[in-house]
């Protein structure tokens, strides 16, 4: 199988500086590419030098959208991406490789504790592990990893589904799990990033509390629909029983908590019809 690694970069002539030499002596025969996403510094320089292809964007468009550039650029039946900022390490690919062999169409480099950045990042990544196996009745290690390998022809199939931001591997994750791909895991270690992450806490911690709800919507969204549903039925039925044993009626409340129970359950009946189609694959 020829291979291509992309890896998406913005800013990061350090990290592609210690991670290509690398990649080029252990797998000289892979296409590599490096997915530039408007850098201002020598990154493109740095991965020519290196005997990389460049993908350039003009400006930068997000995480996201650098992994699509290169996804489209790339002309290898399989397809590994990677880090651009040093945390990844070329040896690991054999083992994904090997892994994708055995009848996958995904695996996932899986980091442990100590390969999170910070405490924070790793408590949220494994709230986000929890609620995608829920989901998806499969155990998920790492839901946001970016080392992963994918059979090329499947991971375009979702092209059009992948966000720009940096949510890509949640919902690639959860396209393949929906299509019935198989996936697998992998663990390995993972090393400090070079430089400074481009994740500003702030504003991409509502970013991936977002990320939470889209998983719900993209994969099953009666799973995440009908507790709520149910919830507003329940607190409906329960006001109902305590008005109609201290004042013998029915009220508004009542009926506007019944009300939302319906809708709610019924937004979730066609959200569930449109995921359908959305991942229906015609041919």
């Amino acid at each position: 199988m020829r291979v291509s690694v992309v890896l998406p970069a913005k800013n990061e002539e350090q990290g592609l500086a210690r991670t290509l030499p690398g990649l080029r002596a252990l797998w000289p025969d892979a296409e590599l590419i490096v997915s530039d996403d408007g850098s201002t510094d020598r990154t493109a320089v740095i991965a020519a030098e290196h005997g990389a292809r460049v993908v350039r964007a003009p400006y930068s468009m997000g995480n996201g959208a650098a992994i699509k550039r290169g996804a489209r650029a790339a002309t290898g039946e399989v397809i590994v991406f990677m880090d651009a900022d040093g945390q990844h390490d070329g040896v690991h690919l054999e083992a994904l490789l090997a892994k994708l062999s055995d009848g996958y169409d995904m695996v996932v480099g899986a980091r442990n504790a100590t390969g999170q950045a910070s405490r924070g990042r790793g408590l949220a990544n494994g709230l986000y592990n929890r609620l995608a196996s829920w989901m998806t009745g499969h155990r998920i290690l790492d839901l946001t990893s970016g080392f992963r390998a994918v059979r090329a022809d499947r991971f375009r199939e979702f092209l059009h589904l992948l966000p720009n931001g940096f949510s890509y591997p949640t919902t690639c994750t959860m396209a393949f799990f929906r299509s019935g791909y198989p996936v697998a895991y992998v663990p390995v270690p993972v090393a400090r990033r070079v430089g400074r992450s481009h994740i500003r806490p702030l504003r991409d911690g509502v970013r991936f509390l977002l990320i939470i709800f889209k998983i719900a919507t993209l994969y099953s969204p009666l799973k995440l629909f009908a507790p709520v549903s149910v919830a507003f039925g329940s607190v409906g039925l329960a006001y109902y029983a305590y008005t109609f044993s201290t004042q013998h009626r029915f009220t508004n409340m009542s009926a506007l908590l019944f009300s939302a129970a319906v809708i709610v359950f019924l937004i979730g009946l066609v959200s569930e019809q449109i995921t359908s189609l959305t991942y229906r694959r015609d041919g």
